[in-house]
């Protein structure tokens, strides 16, 4: 059978044209290990007076994972570890990831080794389900002190060693000071990030604590590539009360930052697989309807 010359070229252009749609669709598309989640705190007073409640009412909106920050005395919202994790499964939740401060009291230098009480952390974290166990702060002692940080930097390490050993990964989340605070000549955040294995500490990029401090997660993103395999998804507005440089939290699309954006390029390029929704101002809304507020756009951006 002849085939025309213009009828060679349209049917090229129909393959081209359905190829490139393919590759776009391929590239944009979810991996499979992505997941959204809500950070418990931006729930904080709810889950303190009721967690059972609390929690059935993230998942009663669509919630499928959530992010813990209510561990102490070794319990998480008051639950030992396996009845948390029971708690959870009933109502079809998953907890991948949870915050609880790793200090310079869980190390002893002298024995080289973790307290019983970190590691006792670290097996509670493994019950519940966790992936991840993250510390979200760093002690105020070690941010003024290079020499003391580069120490406890060394600690982190040692700590990744332990969870890997454990089948868990150890992770550190910013807040604002990491990008105000400098020593040596370079801010606490690139010394964290050039001093922490890859392999063995993730990063939990938090794109709204930084932003008052001049971080900008598009660009952090682009200057360490494949280094943050989490985020903290938060939009930010400026505030009267003065913390975060002067920003806080609202509900996604009404303050400043460019989110969908951001995630889209952490999907992309940031290595990110764990989305996690976090709102800790609410401007006279209730927290609960924020959450779900935040859930539907991300949603409608095409991270689910």
């Amino acid at each position: 059978m002849k085939t025309s010359r213009r009828t060679f070229i349209k049917t090229s252009a129909v393959a081209l044209a359905g190829s490139a749609l393919w590759s776009k669709q391929l590239f944009a598309a979810k991996n499979p290990k992505e997941i959204v989640g809500v950070q418990l705190y931006s729930v904080r007073d709810e889950m303190k007076a009721n967690p059972l409640d609390t929690l059935q009412k993230v998942a009663k909106m669509g919630y499928k994972n959530v992010e813990h920050a209510g561990y102490s005395n070794g319990k998480f919202y008051g639950y030992e570890a396996s009845e948390f994790k029971k708690i959870l499964n009933d109502l079809g939740l998953k907890m991948p990831s949870g915050h609880s401060v790793l200090g310079k009291q869980h190390y002893d230098a002298d024995k080289k080794d973790f307290t019983d009480e970190w590691k006792k952390t670290v097996d509670d974290s493994i019950t519940v389900g966790q992936k991840y166990v993250i510390s979200p702060s760093m002690d105020e002692s070690l941010r003024e002190d290079a020499d003391g940080l580069m120490r406890f930097l060394d600690v982190f390490n040692q700590c990744g060693e332990l969870c890997k050993k454990a089948g868990v990964k150890f992770g550190y989340h910013n807040h604002d000071f990491e990008f105000t605070t400098k020593l040596n000549n370079k801010t606490m955040f690139d010394i964290i990030m050039e001093n922490t294995d890859s392999k063995l500490v993730a990063q939990q990029l938090d794109i709204g604590n930084m932003y008052g401090a001049g971080g900008r997660a598009l660009d952090i993103m682009k200057k360490y590539p494949g280094r943050f395999e989490s985020m903290h998804v938060k939009d930010e507005i400026k505030s009267e009360k003065g913390e975060m440089g002067g920003y806080e939290s609202t509900i996604l699309t009404m303050g400043v930052i460019p989110v969908r954006e951001i995630m889209e390029l952490g999907r992309k390029m940031g290595g990110t697989t764990q989305f996690i929704i976090e709102q800790e101002s609410y401007q006279g809304k209730e927290p609960l309807v924020c959450i779900s507020e935040d859930l539907a756009m991300v949603k409608k951006w095409g991270f689910k």
